[in-house]
């Protein structure tokens, strides 16, 4: 319950922050790129249920459902998509599904619905019993530079450690990685 009220109490101090920013960001997205300024994708969320994720669409609307690190992803970029995926801003949306209750703001980053490999691994390790977050252990820790065992052995690690000064600590150093821009790939 504790985490449930941190992500509610964070999840409206982030919403009013980005408030402007939010509905800058829409304009920008609609007037550089046909289609909808949030993409609503389908994600892997606590017990291994698929839910919605919206994000800012950064990709054309003809690019293919799958990992990133499985597409070239650059060629699908819209024209401002790579600044959004850089700073991070294409993740605001996610504020959403914090403030409804589908993600926290700390937890595994939610797998795609057909990354197989990466459900398969989280059950094995009991990671699919975490709300999926905004931010989580991994993503500061190489976030698209990790393999997917990688990924699932800091989710695993997460889960031991998980506690309200841990997910603090997430936060801040998350702050730090968008600031600095590490681990981003694309």
């Amino acid at each position: 319950m504790k985490y449930r009220l941190l992500d509610l109490f964070l999840g409206i101090i982030a919403s009013i922050i980005f408030f402007i920013p939010f509905w800058i960001i829409v304009i920008l997205v609609k007037l550089t790129s046909p289609g909808p300024a949030i993409h609503w994708s389908k994600r892997i969320g606590k017990n291994n249920q698929i839910f919605l994720m919206p994000k800012f669409r950064t990709m054309r609307i003809d690019t293919p459902q799958v990992a990133t690190h499985l597409l070239d992803g650059k060629s699908y970029l819209t024209p401002i998509g790579g600044f959004l995926r850089k700073s991070s801003l294409d993740e605001i949306p996610q504020l959403i599904s914090v403030l409804k209750g589908d993600m926290s703001l700390v937890g595994p980053r939610p797998a795609l619905f057909n990354q197989y490999d990466l459900m398969e691994l989280r059950t094995k390790h009991g990671v699919h019993m975490l709300l999926p977050g905004v931010t989580g252990w991994a993503q500061i820790n190489g976030r698209d530079e990790l393999s997917i065992p990688e990924k699932v052995e800091y989710d695993a690690d997460y889960l031991k450690r998980k506690s309200l000064s841990f997910d603090v600590k997430i936060i801040f150093l998350t702050v730090l990685k968008v600031v600095l821009r590490k681990g981003i790939s694309h």
